[in-house]
């Protein structure tokens, strides 16, 4: 599989089909190889030229640890990583993670954005406060009481140090401290904000996204991307366009339930939403 540098890091990609560029992103810390996303990009690229990558700290990339957030450092690459492919711009696609992702490149990067398309947006005070539950808290807590070689083998990491070994030893050859600050300061996106309500994204940089964006609205009863928030979306972003997702009212908390019990993946159902991406997206 390819990879570049990509200010200071080695960030692994594939591309599929051929057309005007897109970018997929897929939520929480999964590869690009987690279920669901290829099948997604296979039927995007039947018409686009679809770019699959390892976020940072995901799948085969190295892990690294710089900006002001996770979020903020993962935009700086994917418009890095675009322009270093001649790609940019590029439809931004992305779900939970992917798709805060999705903003936040649009906003430091509009020149690479030319439209957004996203789901599952987290936020609210619940989602925004289980985002730092599960990815930042236990890290410091880790790193506090058993330094680096704690850190390292929190099971958050076995996945990218199994696709990327010598994560591992990137992780070791950290100091204690500066990791620790690092943290910190990545923590306080997921401080719940009411007047950012995507983390970290302020109202007045939503209403400032020029490209034209398609929200999927969240099910009433996802309490980790609230519906509320996907309407908030719609409201701020100028000219969105909201759509109902191909699935009920309780998707996430349905595939969360099969997750646990190990008979299907969170991203399982998204390659049901490639025709009404489509249908946005042809629609000029």
């Amino acid at each position: 599989m390819p990879a570049l540098d990509i200010n200071g890091g080695q960030i692994a990609y594939e591309l599929l089909g051929e057309g005007d560029p897109l970018v997929l992103t897929p939520g929480g810390r999964f590869s690009m190889e987690y279920p669901g996303v290829r099948p997604l990009a296979e039927k995007l690229a039947e018409h686009y030229q679809v770019l699959l990558w390892d976020r940072p700290n995901t799948g085969k990339s190295d892990v690294k640890f710089t900006g002001e957030s996770e979020s903020q450092m993962h935009a700086d690459d994917l418009a890095t990583l675009l322009h270093a492919l001649d790609l940019a711009p590029a439809i931004l696609v992305g779900g939970s993670a992917g798709s805060r992702l999705s903003l936040v490149t649009a906003l430091r990067h509009p020149e690479v954005a030319r439209k957004l398309v996203v789901w599952w947006m987290s936020g609210g005070v619940f989602g925004t406060m289980y985002l730092a539950m599960n990815y930042i808290l236990p890290v410091i807590a880790a790193a506090l009481v058993g330094g680096m070689p704690a850190v390292a083998d929190l099971p958050m990491w076995a996945e990218t140090i199994a696709a990327n070994p010598s994560n591992r030893e990137r992780l070791l050859a950290m100091d204690t401290q500066e990791f620790i600050d690092i943290q910190k300061r990545w923590l306080n996106s997921y401080i719940p904000d009411n007047e950012a309500p995507v983390p970290g994204v302020k109202e007045e940089q939503l209403a400032a996204i020029a490209a034209p964006t398609l929200i999927f609205r969240s099910g009433k009863e996802d309490e980790y991307h609230p519906e509320f928030l996907s309407l908030e979306l719609d409201r701020l972003i100028p000219g969105s366009v909201l759509i109902d997702p191909p699935w009920g009212e309780d998707e996430w908390n349905r595939v969360k339930r099969l997750s646990v019990a190990g008979q299907g993946h969170f991203f399982d159902e998204w390659p049901r939403l490639a025709p009404m991406i489509l249908d946005f997206l042809s629609a000029d």
